[in-house]
């Protein structure tokens, strides 16, 4: 259940985002600096809804700087803004994943952007990150599609969290910036959520009517106390909710523990059990939907 679906065989026409987007009319990119073939992300892109744009899409011309991950931040966002001024004079909307990795080792990106040299560390490399999205938000700003596009900005998790056993949960903890400066009023929402939870929240912001087969859910509409996020390494899946953090082990092992202090709560009171069995559930069903194709895109049940 670990394996990405991204790198499994038979993962053509799911019902994904992308998919969903275009059924609307939007052009739907994905955007990457490197390469496309590492793990598998063109295959998966391309055969699921995207466009894929990568490193052997970008002129010589318009690379200032690359590593062994692709071309910097600065560039990809350049290519990024000339695909997206391409789709709207054609006359149409678009929808798009840009992929950044110039927050990753060896650290390294262009001199004399920020005050910290490069591949001097991981705090450079973060702040280099900060700044190539502040001066892509910048040109936007120049774009006349600017007023009418949402803008996410998420991680897929922090630092040093690949650990093979471990599951520390602050490791999972990452940001999610929604920024849409004419449509959204700032705002702080500190409820538990999951990245399965972007698109249902950001089509509820678009106020979309389609039928969903997202696991997640609307954040902003399904109101609750706290919701449910997901967590996982090589071999141990976690699940979080009420508190607590169940952790799904080889060999069909299961712990549940306090998310506050990660103290072990004894699988024979009644939470503990019904927490478990969520997350046997939704590990589970998500595997089973993958394994016996109904997740598949249906192109005759989207709507306007």
């Amino acid at each position: 259940p670990g394996r990405s679906i991204v790198k499994r065989p038979h993962n053509e026409n799911l019902f994904s985002w992308g998919k969903l987007m275009r059924s609307k009319g939007y052009e739907s990119l994905f955007l990457y600096g490197g390469y496309g073939f590492f793990d598998n992300m063109n295959y998966f892109f391309g055969n699921n809804g995207y466009k894929t744009v990568d490193r052997s899409s970008i002129p010589a011309k318009d690379i200032h700087f690359e590593n062994v991950w692709g071309v910097c931040d600065e560039d990809l966002f350049t290519k990024a803004i000339s695909e997206f001024n391409s789709v709207y004079a054609a006359g149409k909307p678009f929808f798009a994943h840009i992929m950044t990795t110039s927050n990753h080792r060896p650290f390294t990106y262009p001199e004399g952007r920020i005050d910290i040299p490069s591949k001097t560390g991981r705090a450079g490399a973060v702040k280099y990150t900060d700044y190539a999205i502040g001066k892509f938000i910048s040109e936007a700003e120049k774009q006349p599609w600017f007023a009418d596009t949402i803008f996410i900005i998420v991680a897929d998790h922090c630092a040093s969290s690949a650990g093979k056993t471990d599951l520390p949960p602050d490791r999972y903890h990452i940001p999610l910036i929604v920024y849409s400066p004419a449509h959204i009023t700032p705002r702080t929402f500190d409820t538990v959520v999951s990245q399965i939870d972007i698109a249902p929240t950001i089509l509820g912001l678009l106020h979309f009517s389609y039928t969903s087969k997202f696991l997640g859910k609307d954040a902003l509409r399904d109101n609750q106390e706290q919701g449910e996020a997901f967590i996982g390494t090589y071999q141990k899946l976690g699940y979080i909710d009420d508190g607590m953090l169940v952790i799904l082990d080889l060999k069909q092992q299961i712990m549940v523990r306090k998310l506050l202090d990660m103290s072990p709560i004894s699988m024979a009171t009644p939470e503990s059990r019904e927490v478990a069995d969520e997350a046997v559930a939704y590990y589970q069903s998500a595997g089973y939907l993958f394994d016996h194709r109904l997740n598949l895109w249906d192109d005759g049940q989207h709507t306007m």
